[in-house]
């Protein structure tokens, strides 16, 4: 069988196709030689970092601890029968003003006072005193030995070594004896009246002239309890 005889159409439309595969295979290779060329895809920005919780250890500051309000709380009182007698217990908690602890620094002793006073019930005349008693420490700072003294007065020394044990020290009592209990008739009405305070007339003379009236030395608490 005879090939058919080659035309210029025929010659025409081979070199169109040539032409189109070259522009074809060019076109390829040029787009893959600019992906080979082409910067990789930016990467999307970063968030800005939140806040991180400070790791242990790492010194990050705490937050401001309340400062205590001076002055004085009762937080224990109790009058018991012991031993023939009526005992009294308290327990109070101790909160220096600014200028108190500061005249403590300068080497001011400072005294402090409880007293307790057990009264009857009259109902046609005023209560009548059963018993009254009457404790005093005087609170000073020892700059020779860097300690803290405590003077209970008619009683022992005993010496501290911070002020806060020295201030636990003098803040309570456990079975002060108040009264003989056959005094005290248990089927009468008594009242308990106890009182802490911060006692400024055993302060220098000059120091209760300038302090007058003034409310960083006026420490103190009071109680009156009915006993049925």
């Amino acid at each position: 069988m005879s090939l058919p005889p080659f035309r210029a159409a025929d010659r025409a439309t081979s070199h169109h196709r040539r032409s189109l595969l070259t522009a074809l295979a060019g076109g390829w290779a040029g787009a893959v030689m600019a992906q080979g060329n082409a910067s990789p895809p930016a990467a999307p920005p970063a968030s800005a970092p939140g806040p991180t919780a400070p790791a242990p250890g790492t010194g990050q500051p705490l937050p401001a601890q309340p400062v205590p309000t001076p002055g004085i709380e009762l937080r224990e009182l109790s009058l018991l029968r012991r031993d023939g007698w009526m005992s009294l217990d308290f327990a109070v908690r101790i909160n220096l003003s600014r200028a108190v602890d500061d005249a403590l620094q300068r080497g001011v002793p400072v005294y402090f006072v409880a007293q307790a006073t057990l009264t009857r019930y009259r109902w046609y005349w005023r209560d009548d005193r059963v018993a009254r008693a009457q404790r005093t420490w005087r609170l000073a700072w020892q700059p020779l030995t860097a300690s803290w003294r405590v003077s209970q007065m008619g009683g022992l020394q005993q010496a501290y070594a911070t002020q806060a044990e020295a201030l636990a020290a003098i803040s309570r009592a456990v079975e002060w004896r108040l009264v003989e209990a056959d005094k005290v008739d248990p089927e009468e009405r008594h009242t308990l009246t106890f009182s802490y305070r911060l006692d400024t007339e055993q302060l220098p003379r000059p120091m209760q002239i300038g302090i007058g009236g003034q409310p960083d030395w006026a420490l103190g608490v009071e109680r009156s309890v009915r006993l049925e």
